[in-house]
């Protein structure tokens, strides 16, 4: 079998990840998974190694996203420094005239709030619309997904504002989640974090309240970096023996430093943490030699000395 030698450092690459980017059979994603890789996981790094356009980026971490393999996106910020138009109301009473679209999707989002919008939040809901630019399919993804989001930190029946949803819509955009398959990906892979974290929450004695956003913001960084559940409990245990209490971002320091080490089982981090033993047949010193023939030699001198006196070796006369 041919060798391949591996110029430089070593890119860490799990088994479990590599059988997913097989699965996935993308060539894009597996590129982008790569640059990721190599670039400690920085996507603007990675996106000028590669040399992409943002559309062919975005595609391929959507992929990425729908096999699990990556989280969220991180916030690219180009709609920060921007400040939208202050639309006024004869202009949303124009586009719901004479785009039919958007009063479908006006129709679907008061459904989904289960609400009718005020004057006020109609201008907020044109401003998703017409100047972040997202369709009116991902907007509904979008309502229902806050909806949900709302109802999971808050209880059955709440419903956010539409203040709320311009938020999210804001993190949407930023993170290219702008058409229905990158739509449909990020749901897909939040859906999968938000059963993985209610396996994780109660490893970390967390029972009986719903993660901060900046727990969740730490739980996807490390599934993202691909540990086994029983290595963050780990992490946790250890947490607690120098902290005597949770600290999150000392947990997040010891994940890191293993990750950065390629460990991400917990039998791997206990190899790789152990300290190497001497193996037990290993060959004495020059100065363990010399002591041993020294004893020894000193040994057949008393027994000589014993048998010129009428001893035997065993002492008796």
């Amino acid at each position: 079998m041919a060798t391949v030698a591996l110029p430089g450092g070593v890119v860490s690459l799990s088994a479990e990840n590599a059988d997913r980017l097989i699965a996935l059979g993308q060539g894009d994603g597996t590129l982008l998974y790569l640059a990721l890789l190599r670039h400690g996981g920085e996507l603007a790094q990675a996106r000028q190694a590669l040399g992409w356009s943002q559309g062919r980026l975005d595609a391929a971490y959507a992929a990425l996203q729908s096999a699990g393999l990556v989280g969220p996106a991180p916030v690219q910020g180009r709609l920060r420094d921007e400040s939208p138009p202050e639309y006024m109301t004869q202009d949303v009473v124009q586009a719901l005239t004479a785009d039919s679209a958007f009063a479908a999707l006006l129709r679907q989002v008061e459904r989904s709030l289960g609400t009718k919008l005020s004057p006020t939040d109609l201008k907020t809901l044109y401003t998703i619309y017409d100047y972040l630019g997202l369709p009116p399919e991902v907007i509904c993804l979008l309502a229902v997904w806050c909806v949900e989001e709302h109802e999971r930190k808050y209880g059955p029946g709440r419903r956010p504002k539409m203040t709320q949803v311009k938020k999210e819509a804001y993190r949407w955009a930023d993170r290219g989640v702008d058409t229905l398959p990158a739509a449909e990906a990020f749901l897909k892979a939040q859906k999968s974090l938000s059963q993985r974290e209610r396996k994780l929450l109660p490893l970390l004695g967390i029972r009986d309240r719903q993660p901060l956003d900046k727990e969740r913001e730490y739980l996807a960084t490390w599934v993202d970096w691909g540990f086994e559940d029983r290595a963050i409990q780990l992490a946790y245990q250890r947490t607690l023996l120098k902290k005597q209490s949770m600290s999150w971002p000392y947990m997040n320091s010891i994940l890191k430093s293993w990750h950065a080490k390629g460990l991400h089982r917990v039998r791997d981090i206990e190899a790789g943490d152990a300290a190497p033993a001497r193996p037990r047949d290993a060959a004495p010193s020059n100065q363990s030699q010399k002591e041993e023939r020294m004893a020894r030699n000193i040994a057949a001198l008393k027994r000589a000395v014993r048998k010129t006196d009428g001893e035997d070796p065993s002492g008796r006369r």
